[in-house]
């Protein structure tokens, strides 16, 4: 729910109030606005599907369509190897069988010109010319004798020859009898293959009508965040003006963190939940509430952090149009004069804790599990609403607060503590940054967010790279603007790029296309929209532009899979995948 103030009930001066009393004295939570305007249980409201059996039942049919068509995927391709191999036979040998016949007219070429010779001499040359032209005897003895090796010289070579040009004969009609089975073979496949094509066809179109309905609700959704983010922000202006009026809103840290000993003038503790006063705030009683009495320096981060409400979240940005989590919470306090780091690792190290019964705005909320450690950080607004940039929304939002997460609250108002350790997973799992899983460069699995089926993501839960109607999932979008930003001041322009999200439907189209290269339909990192291919130069091994983005597309997110890579046997220097930082 949304604070309506941050008031308090009255307490008289100098009372000691009791951690029975610290219910009332946390921000109030009933709106006045419709009930629907509360945060979602998901942060921003963006990341899950409605509970739909139809849905389900769809991506059901459409998961077995998959399993078809990664199963028939390995038939494509071996038939395809099998085809182009029996082609290479045939090519060979009719290229052995034209070699053969050309010695063989070589030959025939040659005993037609001795036998033109012989008839240019009047005549054929035979053994009664010989005896009737012949002078001394022994001279014609030997022209019958080199007549005959003539003769049998000349049948043994046109001999041979034909025999090779028969056996050549022979290679080559086997290798088209085996270029036509593989032919066929092929052909059935291709045959399977479309028949696989058209179930895929069935389901995708009842799936995007499904999926119309879903991004309906989606965009429901987001436009509550938006009220979310709008009243929460209205709240707090209004809390900021209440300070004012009361002339409390420049109080700084120093005189509020040690309030057992010494207050400014009109101000009372806060109890702790533990009994006695909490550091680094105090109140001013009045009726019919008091007033919540927060240092400057946090009004001010606070006020910071409800101005970047609703821009991008992108890992490793740090404004002004994009940010992460612990970049925001730095940025904001940075600006109200309290060095704090950049990361959420070490924002828990120093921040000093306070008890999370004793959360107040302002107050840093460390989330994560036993297993993936610590794994987000915003600012508190009340114990059950925090405002973070969250890689799961993919925006800086309102979200609620999840109990059962809290790792820690810690108050960067008061004095920073030693570094202390910093939870991280546990038993192999993978680490998680501002909400969100962080994979491995060498990751190659489904990355399936937000609970849509790979290539039926809802265009409301996607963000616009500005080009061309691209568009990537919120935080890859903002990471790869930040990106082509960072190539245009090398290179003069912005990255060229040829195709980003690719939906389900035209996953099967380039299937149908080309089965033996593209990924099955429902398993593409396109379908995720975490992938992108590129062109300008980025497309070709080698080129500057290919080696700016191996030396600097990781500092945004970005990597170029390890298959993709030269020399892997499926080359493709133009094919980027986002996998955060």
């Amino acid at each position: 729910m949304i604070a309506r103030s941050w008031s308090r009930p009255s307490v008289p001066a100098g009372c000691r109030i009791g951690a029975v009393a610290l219910a009332a004295l946390v921000l109030a939570v009933a709106p006045s606005s419709p009930a629907g305007a509360a945060p979602s249980d998901q942060p921003g409201g963006t990341t899950g599907v409605l509970d739909s059996r139809a849905l389900d039942r769809l991506q059901q049919r459409a998961a077995e369509v998959q399993e078809d068509l990664r199963a028939q995927q390995a038939d494509v391709v071996a038939a395809r190897e099998a085809q182009a191999e029996a082609r290479r036979a045939v090519e060979e040998a009719q290229a052995v069988l034209a070699d053969a016949e050309g010695e063989l007219s070589v030959h025939q070429r040659e005993v037609a010109s001795y036998a033109a010779a012989v008839y240019r001499d009047r005549g054929a040359l035979t053994p009664l010319t010989l005896l009737l032209g012949g002078g001394d005897p022994a001279d014609v003895l030997a022209g019958l004798g080199f007549l005959e090796a003539v003769d049998a010289h000349a049948a043994e070579i046109i001999g041979v020859a034909e025999s090779f040009r028969r056996a050549s004969l022979d290679e080559a009609a086997r290798a088209r009898a085996a270029l036509d089975e593989a032919s066929a073979r092929a052909a059935e496949v291709d045959a399977r293959v479309a028949e696989l094509e058209s179930a895929a066809d069935a389901v995708t179109a009842e799936l995007d009508e499904a999926l119309e309905v879903v991004d309906g609700q989606l965009a429901a959704l987001q436009q509550e965040q938006v009220d979310v983010n709008e009243r929460t922000a209205a709240n707090w202006r209004a809390y900021v003006e209440q300070l004012a009026t009361a002339g409390l809103a420049a109080l700084p840290a120093a005189d509020l963190r040690a309030p057992e000993r010494a207050l400014p003038e009109r101000l009372v503790p806060v109890a702790s939940a533990r009994g006695g006063a909490q550091p680094g705030a105090a109140q001013l009683p009045g009726q019919p509430s008091s007033l919540l009495v927060l240092p400057a320096e946090t009004v001010t981060a606070v006020s910071g952090a409800m101005e970047a409400l609703g821009r991008p979240y992108a890992p490793g940005t740090a404004g002004p149009d994009a940010w992460d989590c612990g970049t925001l919470v730095q940025s904001v306090y940075g600006q109200a004069g309290i060095s704090l780091p950049g990361t959420q690792g070490e924002l828990f190290a120093v921040t000093t804790p306070v008890e999370p019964a004793d959360v107040l705005p302002g107050d840093l909320v460390f989330l994560g599990t036993g297993e993936s450690g610590l794994g987000h950080v915003g600012l508190a607004l009340d114990p059950g609403t925090m405002l973070a940039a969250d890689g799961r929304a993919g925006a800086v939002v309102v979200r609620k607060l999840p109990g059962d997460q809290v790792l820690g609250i810690g108050r960067p108002s008061l004095p920073q503590r030693p570094a202390a350790d910093v939870p991280g997973p546990a038993g192999g799992a993978l680490r998680m940054e501002c909400g969100n899983t962080v994979y491995p460069p060498s990751y190659d699995g489904a990355r399936s967010w937000g609970g849509y089926p790979n290539g039926l993501i809802p265009p409301s839960a996607m963000c616009p790279l500005g080009v061309a109607g691209h568009s990537l999932r919120c935080d890859a979008a903002a990471a790869y603007r930040a990106l082509s930003a960072a190539y245009a001041a090398q290179f003069g322009g912005p990255i060229c790029i040829t195709d980003s999200y690719r939906t389900y439907s035209s996953q099967v189209r380039l299937f149908g296309e080309k089965p033996a290269l593209a990924a099955v339909p429902g398993t593409s990192n396109h379908g995720w929209g975490l992938a992108v291919d590129l062109c300008g130069g980025i497309q070709t091994f080698g080129t500057p532009q290919y080696a700016w983005m191996v030396a600097n597309a990781g500092r945004f997110g970005f990597l170029h899979p390890t298959w993709a890579d030269q020399g892997n046997g499926r080359e493709e220097p133009w094919h980027w995948e986002y996998a955060g930082t």
